[in-house]
C-alpha cells in the first residue's frame, strides 16, 4: 500500500482527541487503505493489536453486525476490559442499520478514539449531526490526484506527459494500478465499480424499480461533464429518445449520484451580485476514469475532462468551489478556502488569439485583485497578460501556483 500522506496528515492531529473522525468519499477511492495505514501506524506506536477494533462491513467476517446494538455490543465484548487507548474503526458504517446511535453512544464515554468511513455524502442527514454536534470531524477522500498517480506508478521511464494523458484516460481509482494499463483491462475493472455504485448505492438504497431508466440518466449526466445541466434538460432529451420520465424523477436520480459521491454538482455564482444562483449548474465526476468506461474515451471531449480533473484537485486542496457568472460570460471556477480566493479558467490550447481573448477577457472583467490563472496544455508561455497568470494544467496539478 502506498501512503496517502496528505490525508494522514491531515488526521494526525485528531488521533486522541474527543471528536469522532469520519472519512467520506466514493467507493474504491482508497479508504479502507488509508484506515490500515492509520492502524499500521498505532501499531508502531505501540498500541496493541488487542486494543484495536477494526470491522468491515464489506467482510463477511462482518456480516451479522447489521444494527446499531451489534455494533455496541460487539465494541463492549471486544474493548470494555482493555486499559490504555483503545480504537474503533468502521469501515462503511452506512451498511449497519442506525449505526449513529451506537456512535453517539460509544464517542460519548470518552475512552475510545472512533474513526468510521462512508461512501454516502449524506452520512450526517441522519440524527449524528445533532447527536454529535461538535464532535466529529470530517475528511473527504478523493481519487487520486496525479501526484499520488505518478507515486503509484512507481519508477517507470515513461515521460511525464505520457502518464499524464494515461491519466485523463483510466482516472485515479487506485486499484487500477496493480494491471496492466489497457483499456479493455482497466475499464472492466472500472465498470465493475461504477455496476457496485449504481445496484448498491441507489438501486437497493432507494427501491429503485426502473434501472434502465438510470443508467440512462447516468449516461447523459456523464456525457455532459462541464456542460450545464438541469433536470428538465435530462428530462427532456429522455423524452425525445421515447422514455416516459418527469422532471422530478430525474432530480432524483441526480441526487442519488451526488449521495454516492460520484457526481458532485457545482453551482453559478454571481460575481456582480454576490449570491449563487439556483439553477443551471455543472456537473463533474468522482473519478473521470468512470466516464470513459461507461461512454469510450474521446479526444475531443479534453476540455470537459481536463476541468473535472482541475476541479477535484481544488477540492482536494481544501477549496470550495463554483462557477463564476459575470452578466453573459463565466469563468470556469471561483476557489475559496478561509481568506484565499482563485479565478481559474481551464482551456486545451491556447492555439489562436481568439482563444486568448475568450479565456483571459473573462478573467480582465472581473473587478477585484485576487489571484487569476489560466490553465492549459501549452508548454511554452510568453510573459502573464495584464496580471493574469498563465501556468501549464499539469504543473499546477503538481504543486506550481
Amino acid at each position: 500500500m502506498y501512503r496517502r500522506n496528505s490525508y494522514l496528515q491531515r488526521i494526525a492531529p485528531f488521533l486522541g482527541k474527543p471528536v469522532v473522525k469520519v472519512i467520506t468519499g466514493m467507493r474504491r477511492v482508497g479508504k479502507s487503505c488509508l484506515l490500515r495505514q492509520i492502524i499500521e501506524q498505532l501499531r508502531a506506536d505501540g498500541v496493541p493489536a488487542e486494543n484495536v477494533l477494526y470491522v468491515d462491513k464489506e467482510s463477511l467476517d462482518f456480516e451479522h453486525i447489521s444494527t446499531y446494538k451489534h455494533l455496541d455490543a460487539l465494541v463492549k465484548k471486544s474493548l470494555a476490559t482493555k486499559t490504555g487507548r483503545k480504537f474503533l474503526f468502521v469501515d462503511e458504517v452506512q451498511e449497519i442499520a442506525a449505526w449513529e446511535k451506537a456512535i453517539a453512544s460509544l464517542a460519548g464515554r470518552g475512552d475510545m478514539d472512533i474513526l468510521i468511513t462512508g461512501s454516502n455524502a449524506h452520512l450526517f442527514a441522519s440524527e449524528l449531526a445533532t447527536l454529535l454536534s461538535g464532535r466529529y470531524v470530517e475528511f473527504p477522500v478523493y481519487a487520486l490526484s496525479f501526484e499520488e498517480y505518478l507515486l503509484f506508478r512507481g519508477d517507470r521511464k515513461t515521460e511525464q506527459r505520457q502518464e499524464f494523458l494515461n491519466y485523463l484516460r483510466f482516472g485515479g481509482l487506485p486499484a487500477i494500478h496493480h494491471f496492466e494499463l489497457k483499456e479493455e483491462i482497466v475499464y472492466h475493472y472500472i465498470t465493475s465499480v461504477y455496476d457496485t455504485i449504481l445496484l448498491k448505492d441507489m438501486v437497493k438504497r432507494h427501491g429503485i424499480r426502473n434501472v434502465h431508466l438510470l443508467e440512462n440518466v447516468a449516461r447523459y449526466l456523464f456525457d455532459n461533464v462541464g456542460n450545464v445541466v438541469s433536470a428538465k434538460s435530462i428530462a427532456d432529451y429522455l423524452k425525445s429518445q421515447r422514455l416516459k420520465v418527469g422532471v422530478e424523477t430525474v432530480q432524483n436520480y441526480l441526487g442519488y449520484f451526488l449521495e454516492a459521491l460520484a457526481a458532485h454538482r457545482v453551482q453559478r455564482y454571481d460575481l456582480k451580485g454576490k449570491r449563487l444562483l439556483e439553477i443551471y449548474e455543472k456537473y463533474y465526476l468522482g473519478d473521470i476514469g468512470m466516464r470513459h468506461a461507461l461512454l469510450g474515451y474521446r479526444e475531443g471531449d479534453i476540455t470537459g475532462v481536463l476541468e473535472n480533473v482541475v476541479y477535484l484537485e481544488l477540492r482536494r486542496r481544501g477549496y470550495q468551489v463554483h462557477i463564476g457568472k459575470l452578466g453573459e460570460r463565466e469563468t470556469d471556477f471561483v476557489a475559496t478556502r478561509e481568506k484565499e480566493k482563485l479565478y481559474i479558467q481551464v482551456a486545451y490550447l491556447l492555439a489562436s488569439p481568439e482563444t486568448v481573448e475568450r479565456e483571459f477577457g473573462v478573467l480582465r472583467a472581473i473587478p477585484d485583485n485576487y489571484p487569476k490563472i489560466v490553465l492549459s496544455m501549452d508548454t511554452a508561455f510568453g510573459g502573464d497578460i495584464e496580471g493574469i497568470r498563465r501556468l501549464n494544467l499539469v504543473d499546477f496539478l503538481l504543486g506550481a501556483s
